[in-house]
């Protein structure tokens, strides 16, 4: 996953490499780019997050509870993925050990959307064809140790390749400084081969359960009339889960598309890459938000609530009290 799209190289001789850099002003401008929407997604996804904490219903619903949890997870993920993209331009390496951080996390957090996004499509079928033991099943308790099942799920794979490393590589090359890609710090090939055997993995399992979940749900709004509408939702919702997913699996596809596009536009490369970042890792942390924060009727009743008080305190002005000399 190359998150540093500030700068590409080209190398047309094993003695012979070449930078490409961005000008001064463009590199400003995608900067400047990036951050706002950064901004702009943390203030929502903090609204969100303030929303739920402060009602009591939200917090014991495994539904919101899955929610918020993927509002977080999309949160740390695009903190990390910006912070290296402006990194890439400010000093070009950094420190190994640093860059393993960082590659970590937004792998782990990259690979929690799907799966959570599998989960959420579990609770709505069981909401929907098995109510008389949703409340036995879908549990407070049981829904975080799904999450905490979640989390060890898309971190076992991808841990092993820091242990690989350092199995592998002397203790000199985590103090050494490298252009922060994942292909630069965890280099075993057979690494990359595990990756893609558990890519595909992850969303082989994720799919076929947002079409199982989805197709219940379908045969359980024809079959009972008195489901029909809340059927109808939890469908909708599943297909925009799985919008999410097929957002999700652009990032794996999308470094052969850049190839193929880089060979049709050989000087757009910088570009290319910079729309790449913009479709693939920014723009599906727009769709929770709108996904429940919109949606939804009881989450966007208490949004509107956390607005309004949040307008309030911006335009309510202290009052100065009158100096009587």
């Amino acid at each position: 996953m190359s998150l540093l799209m500030g700068l590409t190289s080209n190398m047309t001789s094993p003695s012979q490499l070449v930078i490409i850099r961005d000008t001064f002003t463009t590199a400003l401008v995608k900067n400047l780019i990036v951050v706002l929407v950064w901004f702009i997604l943390t203030f929502i996804n903090s609204i969100l997050i303030a929303t739920f904490f402060r009602h009591q219903m939200f917090y014991e619903d495994p539904r919101y509870i899955l929610f918020i949890h993927m509002v977080i997870n999309d949160g740390i993920q695009l903190t990390v993925t910006i912070t290296l993209f402006i990194l890439s331009y400010i000093f070009y390496r950094i420190n190994v050990s640093l860059c393993c951080f960082f590659i970590l996390v937004a792998v782990f957090t990259t690979r929690n959307t799907p799966v959570n996004l599998a989960g959420m499509a579990i609770e709505r079928y069981i909401a929907i064809c098995k109510p008389l033991r949703y409340t036995q099943i879908c549990t407070t308790r049981r829904t975080y140790i799904v999450i905490g099942l979640i989390w060890f799920v898309c971190v076992a794979p991808d841990i092993t390749d820091l242990f690989i490393t350092l199995a592998t590589e002397p203790l000199s090359f985590f103090h050494e400084s490298v252009f922060c890609m994942r292909q630069n710090v965890f280099k075993d090939p057979i690494l990359a081969e595990k990756r893609k055997a558990f890519d595909i993995i992850y969303f082989s399992c994720v799919f076929l359960t947002l079409v199982f979940t989805y197709l219940k749900i379908m045969f359980a709004a024809r079959g009972l009339s008195t489901v029909t509408t809340s059927a109808k939702k939890a469908r909708n919702t599943i297909l925009l889960h799985g919008v999410q997913l097929a957002m999700c699996l652009l990032s794996y596809i999308s470094p052969s598309v850049e190839v193929v596009l880089h060979i049709i536009f050989p000087g757009r490369i910088l570009e290319m890459r910079y729309a790449n970042y913009l479709i693939v890792y920014i723009l599906p942390r727009f769709l929770s938000p709108i996904i429940y924060g919109v949606r939804d009727k009881k989450f966007r009743k208490y949004l509107r609530m956390s607005l309004l008080r949040c307008s309030c305190r911006c335009t309510l002005k202290p009052v100065v009290p009158l100096n009587k000399d």
